[in-house]
């Protein structure tokens, strides 16, 4: 991973890419505990980071309404 601290402007993506990336060597089971700790770590912020990306993503979509004229428009946010 390299980082410590995770970049905000990480794009889905690249989290993602870079999460299956560590998942993919925890599951080799051949680093020393201590670098497979910090890959766990690691690992659930960038899943954390993607799951963040992902609730932004589906606000977004929820917000997109279409009109009577069969136009997409935005419409304000509620919490419901």
């Amino acid at each position: 991973m390299g980082t410590e601290s995770l970049n905000p402007e990480l794009s889905f993506e690249e989290a993602y890419a870079q999460l299956e990336a560590a998942v993919n060597a925890l599951r080799d089971g051949q680093m020393p505990l201590e670098r497979a700790l910090h890959s766990y770590e690691e690992g659930m912020k960038l899943a954390q980071h993607c799951n963040e990306l992902l609730q932004k993503a589906e606000l977004r979509v929820r917000q997109l309404s279409v009109d009577e004229e069969g136009m997409l428009v935005m419409t304000p946010h509620s919490s419901s």
